[in-house]
């Protein structure tokens, strides 16, 4: 998945890049870094153990910078500690979890985007 986005990306990235700067703005890059996190544990091409761990400690550190709704960083905070595995099951897994929260808080476009990353993800198990 290096140097690739896949949809789900994409569809993330084209909403943070029309959202206003603020809350909505915060919460779509801190979703999609995760997103991005979760994508790079399932193959065809996962990142390596050590840049996974790299990205899930860049991930904290970030997240601890944005001010974000609570339940969207509650949901957030739970996804990256359930990425430690680095299994495509537990990638998927963070993903389909993280629905909801996406919706509820940032709208159904952004819902959808991690849903059909979810889909994708499930795909590959």
């Amino acid at each position: 998945m290096m140097g690739t986005t896949t949809p789900g990306e994409e569809r993330l990235i084209a909403l943070l890049a029309e959202a206003a700067r603020g809350p909505r703005r915060d919460g779509l890059f801190a979703l999609w870094l995760v997103v991005r996190a979760a994508e790079g544990a399932l193959p065809p091409a996962p990142v390596s153990g050590r840049n996974h761990r790299r990205r899930l400690q860049a991930l904290a550190s970030r997240l601890a910078t944005l001010a974000l709704p609570a339940p969207l960083q509650r949901a957030l905070v739970a996804a990256r500690q359930h990425l430690e595995p680095a299994t495509p099951a537990a990638a998927a897994q963070v993903l389909v979890q993280l629905v909801a929260p996406a919706r509820d808080v940032l709208g159904p476009e952004a819902g959808e985007a991690v849903a059909a990353a979810a889909r994708a993800a499930r795909a590959h198990l």
